[in-house]
């Protein structure tokens, strides 16, 4: 057996799936799923070699690969195997009792500032009239705490996806907007190093051909109830919420990608979101440089 050590935000119900239907155990794969506080630190210990792999946003990979201005202030060479998800219900949400006034002057809560669900956030907001300087922006860390610093008080708007909206939604907070007004989007990549070491890159290998198998059968319906109870344990979901969230991840438009494949359409929206939001030359490399970092069949126009 191979062990991988994977880094995610929100506990993984793929993962999970394929560890309950024995296709890790056939595919001679171990994941130990580590949670990360934040796209920094995960892409920290990915650069230290503390993670072999990670599922994280691909805006993530675009920033640490491509561009100098990330929040580690180096280059972290990344190497996408397969897009995972289209986002997972990404959405903008008030506070209990908050209105979209409440904004103006008031916190916006984020991963870190510099992330993508940064500045989708940064987005939505302008499309609702509030500018990125009426409201403090405020590093929470990952998105299941995000929820608790909502409900808390300790900002008055956050982005919430995942299962972990329904939480939210669920203890009074108020959805004003989705990542679906923006463009085509990718949610989450199975991501490493770039040039992993042989055996590594064979075990990622066979880890992608098995979440992407297990996708496909979540898709056509295989075990839903199995992956309620998972998603009732893993992240903290009512009964009822968490059959919701596992009949979302069937839809095409934000659920699973089944296929694996990483279309330009979905970066070409990452870039054009750091074009207005954080500027930089650098943002002409990623077309480019897109077909070094994806592998093999898995990019397309």
């Amino acid at each position: 057996m191979v062990t991988l050590r994977l880094g995610t935000f929100t506990r993984s119900l793929l993962l999970a799936a394929a560890r309950r239907n024995g296709r890790l155990g056939e595919a001679d794969l171990v994941v130990d799923e580590i949670s990360v506080t934040s796209s920094k630190a995960q892409f920290d210990d990915l650069d230290r070699g503390v993670l072999d792999a990670v599922i994280t946003g691909p805006d993530n990979v675009l920033a640490y690969h491509f561009l100098s201005d990330n929040p580690l202030a180096r280059p972290v060479p990344s190497r996408i195997w397969c897009a995972v998800d289209r986002g997972l219900d990404l959405s903008l949400w008030l506070a209990p009792g908050a209105s979209l006034e409440a904004v103006r002057g008031g916190r916006l809560g984020v991963d870190v500032a510099g992330s993508g669900f940064a500045f989708i956030a940064y987005d939505l907001l302008a499309r609702r009239g509030i500018r990125a300087d009426q409201y403090e922006i405020v590093g929470l860390g990952s998105t299941p705490g995000r929820v608790g610093a909502l409900v808390e008080g300790r900002c008055e708007v956050t982005i919430l996806n995942a299962g972990n909206e329904l939480r939210a939604e669920a203890l009074g907070a108020t959805r004003v907007g989705s990542v679906g007004e923006i463009g085509p989007y990718l949610g989450t990549v199975l991501a490493t190093r770039a040039n992993p070491p042989a055996p590594l890159a064979l075990a990622v290998g066979r880890l992608r051909d098995v979440l992407l198998t297990t996708a496909r059968e979540i898709v056509a319906g295989v075990g839903l109830d199995d992956l309620a109870s998972d998603a009732e344990a893993l992240l903290g979901l009512a009964p009822d919420l968490a059959r919701q969230h596992v009949q979302s991840l069937a839809i095409s438009s934000t659920g699973f990608v089944t296929d694996g494949v990483v279309d330009r359409g979905s970066f070409e929206t990452l870039v054009a979101l750091r074009a207005e939001h954080r500027p930089t030359p650098e943002l002409a490399l990623v077309g480019p440089g897109l077909g070094e970092v994806v592998d093999g069949d898995y990019l397309a126009d």
